[in-house]
Formats: structure tokens, C-alpha cells, sequence
């Protein structure tokens, strides 16, 4: 009895004696541990509210400068593409949104759109490159010599090319009688799709950048043949742009990254990274004026871009102008 009495006291000793530092520990830091919470507290209250101040005003800003430059974006690009055609190529989770965007810029500046092309998965698919490689020795003209360096994607995008764009004028709104069955074959096997009447070639191209990054083991192969596509169009008519977003430009696996990394693509396709913006859009039909004009450039906000835009033309002043 006297062992259990005394283990009994013992406990609820132990535990007043917690009870009682707790108390004594709490009243002692109780004043300025609560105080520093509050101060803390208002501070970082006081940090955001000012940040979502500044957050709105940018907010607003970018808002007012989007509007403003959508208003005016027809007077921006009047007369730039006059007489051109344009192709539209989409790719595999590219945004629809931005292609219509830019779509109707690329006809207030004068071009008239051929037709849309969709490169779908299948078609970046490396598990499936021997069957588009056999699609494209059966389908491309006795005549068309790839080199020996070429991947199956350069010259899936070769063929491709010369059957929807050409360099020459004369030739632009006519179909390639010797590509005539390309775009069929190429349907048929789940590797692209179509709208609007693509075969009546057109003499520029605007490809739009996959809004997500490859991923995986086959993810440079895929980025690589997106490159090689983005290449060949180029050289299939009077000149290319790859368009996308700054995140298609900043991220590991990003097309527009990839295309500036390679030195000698980017010496022939330009690129512009912000698509997504008002004057993204009015950068795209510069960079295609300069295109035509033998220029190349990468424009934009990310990584790899030399400027925002091209340079503006501008007319030289007569003497006359010049004096006055």
C-alpha cells in the first residue's frame, strides 16, 4: 500500500510540476511572444496588401496597353503581308486560341491564309517514324533527292513543304500537280489534318509552338524533329516564323528554346515569343515582312530573344523634307 501511495504521489508530483513550468513558462513569455507575433503579423499583412496593390495596377496596365494595341493593330500592320499567303501550322497542344488571334491580324496586314495544317501526335511520334518514313519515299516525286544527313522528320517536312508553300510568286494559290496526293496520304495515316484548301500553296508559313513541353526519353528526338519541320518550311517558300509563348522560350524542352539553340536553324527562322499578346501578334507580321526581305530574327520577352521586335522601317527624307 505504502508503494503505491508513494509511486501515486510521485506521478502527480512529476505532473504538477510540468503543469506548473508550463504556467510559469507561458506567464513569463506570454507579453513578448505575443507582441511579436502582432508586429509580425501587421507586417506581413501590411507587405500584401501593398503587393496586391501593385499587382492590380500592373494588372491594369498591361490590360490598358493590351486594348490599346488591339485597337490600333490595324493600322500597325495595314499593307504589310499585301499579296502574300500564309500558312498556318498547328502543333500537337498548341493553343487554337492564339492561332485565331493571329490569324486575324495576319489578315488585317493584307495575307490572305491558304488553309490550316495540324501536325498531330502520331506524326512526332519516334516509335512510328519507320512508317512515315515508308509514306514519304512512296508518295514524294521520283525527282525529290533528299540529302543523306536528313532525318525522316526533315523529309516528311520537305515533302510537306513543297506540296503547301513555293518560293514563287507566280505559283503561290495553285496546288504542286506532282505532291497532289501528299496531304491525303499523310490524312489517311492519322499524321496531319487539315482545314480551309492548304494544297493552293501559299508563300509563308506561321507554325505555332506545342503550349507543352516535350517530356521523357524521346522528348529531344521530338523537340529536334519540331525544329527540323520549323527548317524546311522555311525553305520551302519565302520564309517562316515559329510562334509561341515566353514559357516556349524559358523552359527545359520548350520548341522556341530548341530553335535558338540551334545556331544554324535559327540563322533562317525567326521566332517570337509572344504570341500571346497583343503586340506579340503585330511582331509576327513584322517578322514575316522581314522574312521576305531575306532578314531572320528572335523576337520576344524569353530566353534567346535578341529584341522585343524587328526594326521599323522607315522612309528616308527627300532633301527637300531633310531641309525644312
Amino acid at each position: 500500500m505504502i508503494d503505491f501511495r508513494y509511486h501515486l504521489v510521485s506521478i502527480v508530483a512529476i505532473f504538477l510540476a510540468l503543469a506548473v513550468g508550463i504556467v510559469l513558462g507561458t506567464t513569463l513569455l506570454q507579453e513578448p511572444a505575443v507582441k511579436s507575433a502582432q508586429e509580425l503579423t501587421a507586417q506581413l499583412t501590411k507587405t500584401k496588401d501593398e503587393l496586391r496593390v501593385q499587382i492590380d495596377q500592373l494588372q491594369g496596365r498591361e490590360a490598358g496597353n493590351d486594348a490599346f494595341v488591339t485597337s490600333v493593330t490595324p493600322k500597325l500592320v495595314a499593307g504589310e503581308l499585301t499579296g502574300q499567303r500564309v500558312l498556318l501550322v498547328e502543333t500537337p497542344s498548341s493553343s487554337t486560341t492564339f492561332r485565331e488571334a493571329e490569324q486575324q491580324v495576319l489578315e488585317e496586314a493584307g495575307a490572305e491564309v491558304s488553309g490550316r495544317v495540324t501536325l498531330t501526335e502520331k506524326f512526332f511520334d519516334p516509335d512510328r517514324s519507320g512508317v512515315l518514313d515508308g509514306l514519304v519515299n512512296q508518295l514524294k516525286p521520283v525527282d525529290m533527292v533528299f540529302p543523306s544527313t536528313a532525318t525522316v522528320w526533315g523529309k516528311a517536312a520537305t515533302l510537306l513543304a513543297s506540296t503547301l508553300l513555293t518560293p514563287d510568286q507566280a505559283q503561290a494559290g495553285t496546288p504542286n500537280a506532282a505532291t497532289a496526293a501528299v496531304i491525303s496520304g499523310f490524312e489517311t495515316g492519322g499524321l496531319i489534318g487539315t482545314d480551309g484548301d492548304p494544297a493552293k500553296r501559299a508563300t509563308l508559313a506561321v507554325m505555332f509552338a506545342p503550349e507543352k513541353a516535350f517530356e521523357g526519353e524521346q522528348a529531344e528526338t521530338q523537340l529536334a524533329a519540331l525544329v527540323s519541320v520549323a527548317d524546311r518550311l522555311d525553305a520551302g517558300g519565302k520564309g517562316a516564323v515559329l510562334a509561341g509563348t515566353a514559357a516556349n522560350a524559358g523552359a527545359t524542352g520548350g520548341t522556341i528554346t530548341a530553335l535558338r539553340d540551334d545556331g544554324e536553324v535559327a540563322k533562317r527562322v525567326s521566332s517570337v515569343d509572344t504570341v500571346d499578346m497583343p503586340a506579340g501578334r503585330v511582331v509576327v507580321v513584322y517578322a514575316l515582312r522581314e522574312q521576305l526581305n531575306g532578314r531572320v530574327g528572335q523576337y520576344g520577352v524569353g530566353r534567346g530573344a535578341s529584341t522585343t521586335q524587328p526594326a521599323l522601317q522607315t522612309a528616308t527624307p527627300s532633301p527637300t523634307q531633310s531641309g525644312s
